[in-house]
């Protein structure tokens, strides 16, 4: 599909930690009226056939929406229900090896943390990076916060788009603008919310504000 810097302006990534008696489809659905551009679907601990199965309803919630769907990690589930793309880490599989199992139209992202690790991800062929932590997260405990002045190293050294993601909400957004970034990418900030699509609106508001004002 085609890929626009547009789509990483707010990239929710989900987390089953807070269903609260509720189902993942039904958080997502709630995302997606708010209006959240990107939706990676990530799932740690799910057995393959579990994950594949919910891919595809989730796939076919993103169609109705028209939001690209991305999956975390398996580039064999992504490809097998024809997701727009895949993301991987830095202990993953690399871009360049993702990008020949699903082909020059699929989006790949990749997650950076220094300037060298984006470069080479721009080189292998990546779509655009995922950089943080840019603040700390309980989401991800292993995850070391970055710098604002190294999220800027990045955005420089790159040609492809960044979204910066690690613990932002509402309230700490804004710190954020002048970095370079496309867009913020959040789990807790939406799938931790009682009210999710009430909280998405709120959150691509703000981005805009913040993005509109740096450009």
């Amino acid at each position: 599909m085609n890929f626009d810097r547009k789509n990483l302006l707010l990239y929710a990534v989900t987390d089953r930690s807070w269903l609260r008696g509720g189902t993942l489809y039904d958080q997502i659905e709630q995302a997606l009226r708010g209006g959240v551009t990107l939706l990676q679907l990530r799932e740690k601990n799910l057995c393959r056939e579990l994950f594949l199965q919910e891919a595809f309803q989730i796939k076919e919630l993103c169609d109705r929406y028209e939001v690209p769907l991305i999956i975390n990690d398996h580039v064999e589930i992504a490809q097998a229900v024809d997701a727009a793309g895949v993301h991987v880490g830095q202990k993953d599989m690399e871009a360049g090896a993702a990008r020949a199992i699903l082909g020059s139209e699929k989006i790949i992202g990749v997650s950076a943390r220094t300037v060298e690790q984006a470069l080479y991800a721009e080189r292998q062929g990546a779509d655009y990076l995922g950089v943080g932590a840019v603040f700390s997260t309980g989401t991800k405990q292993d995850a070391q916060n970055i710098t604002k002045n190294r999220l800027c190293e990045i955005c420089r050294a790159v040609s492809i788009p960044v979204v910066a993601i690690g613990g932002i909400t509402v309230e700490n957004m804004a710190e954020l603008g002048g970095s370079g970034i496309d867009g913020i990418a959040v789990v807790s900030a939406v799938f931790a919310q009682k009210k999710i699509e009430t909280a998405v609106r709120e959150l691509r508001r703000r981005t805009e504000q913040m993005l509109q004002r740096t450009e």
